[in-house]
C-alpha cells in the first residue's frame, strides 16, 4: 500500500475509501430533474443529506457521488450527473443509466483516475475500448465526459493517460475533459488547469470539468478551514472566468470536509460564497 505520506508529497491522495457509493434502492432516480441554475460550482459526495447546505445560496447547480445512481433523494433545484466508475460496475451500466437519463441527467462521466492503480485503474487502450462499449452509444441523448484523470506528472499518468486516451478514442463523441487536482498553491493548480484547457483544445473538446480538487493537505479532511478558504477565494474567481471551465467541485461535500456539526464552516461557507 502506498503511503499517506507519499501521497501527499506528490498530491495524489487516493480517495477509494471515501469515493465509494453505498448500493441502496434506486427508486429516486424516476424523479424528473431539471434546473436553470448556471453555476459551474458542483458538490462531490457519499451522502445525500450533506448537499442542502451547500445549495442554500445558489451556487451550487450540479452534484456527483463517484457512482451512476442517486441512491437517495437530492434537493430538486440539483442536476445529478452520473459516473461510470469503472469495471467493477459494468454489470449494472445499461440497466442504471437508461433510468437515471430518464429522470433528467444530460451528461455521463467517465471513468474515475483510470490513470491510478488504486482507483479505475486501466490502460488507456483498454479504456477507450470500454468507453465505446459502455458511453459513446449515448452520444447524442447525454453530452459525454472524458475519464477523470490525476494530475500526476509521472510518465503514462495524469494528461499523459488522457492524451492516449484521446488518441484511441477521437471517434467517442467525447465533449469535455475531467481532470483532478491536489497540491499546495493556487498558482500550481491554476498552471494545471491551464494546461487541462490547453489539452482540451487540442483535441476539440468544448468544456473542462474539475470534478476533484483539494490543497494536499484536506486530501483526509479539512484541518485548517481559514487557510482552504483563502485557496478558495483565490482560485474560485479564477475558475469561473474561464469560459472553458464549465463545471468544478472541491473534494468534498462530507463532515469535517466542506461541512462541519451539519452546518458549513469557513471552508464551506467560502464554496458557496
Amino acid at each position: 500500500m502506498v503511503s499517506f505520506s507519499h501521497l501527499f508529497a506528490t498530491g495524489l491522495l487516493a480517495t477509494s475509501a471515501l469515493a465509494v457509493p453505498v448500493t441502496v434502492p434506486r427508486s429516486v432516480e424516476v424523479q424528473k430533474r431539471s434546473t436553470t441554475n448556471t453555476s459551474k460550482r458542483g458538490a462531490a459526495y457519499n451522502d445525500a443529506s450533506t448537499v442542502s447546505p451547500l445549495t442554500a445560496s445558489g451556487k451550487v447547480s450540479w452534484a456527483y457521488n463517484w457512482g451512476m445512481s442517486l441512491y437517495s433523494d437530492l434537493p430538486s433545484n440539483v442536476d445529478f450527473v452520473p459516473m461510470l466508475w469503472g469495471a467493477r460496475d459494468f454489470g449494472g451500466w445499461f440497466t442504471t443509466i437508461e433510468t437515471v437519463l430518464s429522470s433528467g441527467s444530460e451528461y455521463i462521466m467517465g471513468f474515475n483516475e483510470p490513470d491510478m492503480a488504486s482507483q479505475a485503474n486501466m490502460a488507456a487502450a483498454d479504456a477507450a475500448n470500454y468507453y465505446k462499449t459502455y458511453i459513446t452509444p449515448y452520444s447524442g441523448q447525454a453530452k459525454l465526459i472524458s475519464p477523470a484523470v490525476t494530475s500526476s506528472t509521472n510518465a503514462g499518468q495524469g494528461l499523459s493517460w488522457l492524451e492516449a486516451f484521446m488518441g484511441d478514442c477521437s471517434s467517442c463523441g467525447i465533449t469535455g475533459l475531467a481532470v483532478h487536482w491536489y497540491g499546495g498553491s493556487a498558482d500550481e493548480f491554476t498552471s494545471f488547469v491551464t494546461q487541462a484547457i490547453n489539452t482540451a483544445s487540442t483535441y476539440g473538446l468544448s468544456e473542462v470539468w474539475v470534478t476533484e480538487f483539494s490543497l494536499s493537505q484536506d486530501a483526509g479532511g479539512v484541518t485548517d478551514p481559514a487557510t482552504t478558504a483563502a485557496f478558495l477565494e483565490q482560485v474560485l474567481p479564477w475558475l469561473d472566468a474561464q469560459s472553458m471551465v464549465t463545471r468544478y467541485s472541491y473534494f468534498m461535500c462530507a463532515e469535517g470536509y466542506l461541512i462541519s456539526g451539519g452546518a458549513l464552516n469557513q471552508a464551506g461557507q467560502a464554496y458557496t460564497s
